[in-house]
């Protein structure tokens, strides 16, 4: 699965490419060059990072759906002890 980004983040994304090898890099890096570099991230690193927010999704809902029984739960056969 190839990890797009909106053409917007992906402007913003390759001016801070740009910019951080201006500020720490001893050589300056083209917009051609930081696209490529963005590419590469995205299609090397990306799937990385995905997928541990999906791991992170998946054990928070995982809590969630353990809580339920705690928020939710009703003690069943109860008619006749709220009548005492």
């Amino acid at each position: 699965m190839a990890i797009e980004i909106p053409k917007d983040a992906r402007k913003e994304a390759i001016a801070s490419i740009e910019r951080y090898f201006q500020e720490n890099m001893e050589e300056k890096i083209g917009n051609i060059a930081a696209g490529a570099l963005l590419n590469y991230f995205l299609e090397e690193i990306g799937p990385l990072v995905y997928n541990q927010a999906v791991a992170d999704v998946q054990e928070r809902l995982r809590m969630r759906v353990d809580e339920l029984d705690v928020e939710h739960h009703e003690d069943e056969f109860q008619y006749w002890r709220k009548r005492r």
